[in-house]
């Protein structure tokens, strides 16, 4: 490990940093009986690279085998007013076992320690050695989440949207009240991320809101289409009847294509509601906390793009 330096990853290091992230992900699904994950193009998860760093700029820190001249692992992190967000850690296969997610994932806990800030993350209830790794690292699991898939049939779900609200697109005025209604249910806040969600400057972002009958709003749902991934989430709601209406519009947007999106298992109802339509499991994962942590008082939907527990 002696050769291994950690360094900010620069615009050159995009390509490799794709790679690594497909090849890195693939490899542990594949040896533990599972699909791919990644299935087109390697340069597909640039996707990462570009929106992390429209985001935060110069927030992914790379591991460099400076001996090979080779990347032997990489790992974003989303420095929030209120927290440090974890996000996708790789190591490549040619370096696992040999300490490169420890060193990567320390780097982000002593900045976050520096900022006195806590540290979320959401991660696969599968791959234990990440969750051994997190665990020593003094992550506490919170909650259970049900990733949940369908094919969304070509003229959309069959089933009639529950009422719960009035669901529109987003604007930017809603911005700020997202914000606050995440803060206000899930302890946490990030207005920008929602502001480039709502702005969509690259075309692959759609946000629906839910108003209540003031004026106000209930819940928002965030939702991504790219080569790289479909997926819903972010997204918070009161209920979970007004987080099914948001699920129901945001997955009308996937018309003939397989979105995933997590749903708290504690929600029973909003569990069922979502077999009903025809969605079956594909995995299981844990929103964890390392530091302050603070149970929501509402329906909280994560995402891995990009990602809060």
């Amino acid at each position: 490990m002696t050769a291994i330096q950690l360094r900010t990853m620069g615009p050159d290091d995009w390509d490799e940093v794709a790679e690594l992230i497909c090849d890195s992900t693939n490899a542990w699904y594949q040896a533990h009986g599972r699909p791919p994950s990644f299935t087109g193009p390697k340069d597909n998860a640039r996707l990462f690279c570009s929106v992390y760093e429209q985001l935060d700029p110069g927030c992914c820190v790379v591991a460099e085998d400076c001996d090979a001249g080779r990347l032997a692992g990489s790992c974003f992190y989303h420095p929030r007013p209120t927290h440090v967000s974890l996000g996708i850690m790789n190591a490549h296969p040619d370096y696992f076992g040999q300490g490169v997610a420890r060193r990567l994932l320390k780097y982000i806990t002593d900045f976050a320690d520096q900022q006195g800030k806590p540290v979320r993350l959401v991660s696969s209830t599968l791959n234990l050695d990440s969750f051994s790794l997190y665990n020593r690292a003094g992550f506490v699991p919170r909650l259970v989440y049900q990733d949940m898939t369908m094919k969304v049939p070509d003229e959309g779900l069959d089933a009639e949207p529950p009422c719960g609200g009035n669901v529109r697109d987003a604007t930017p005025d809603d911005v700020v009240v997202m914000a606050d209604l995440e803060m206000a249910i899930n302890h946490i806040r990030r207005e920008d991320d929602y502001r480039h969600f709502v702005e969509n400057p690259d075309g692959i972002w759609h946000v629906s809101v839910l108003e209540d009958d003031k004026g106000g709003l209930d819940g928002f749902l965030v939702s991504l289409a790219h080569p790289a991934m479909r997926m819903l989430g972010p997204g918070i709601a009161r209920s979970g009847q007004q987080a099914a209406a948001l699920i129901h519009a945001e997955l009308n947007r996937h018309r003939g294509c397989q979105p995933v999106w997590l749903v708290p298992s504690q929600c029973d109802e909003l569990v069922r509601t979502m077999y009903d339509w025809g969605a079956v499991n594909c995995e299981m994962h844990f929103a964890q906390a390392r530091g302050a942590w603070e149970a929501p008082s509402g329906i909280v939907m994560p995402t891995f793009m990009p990602e809060t527990g």
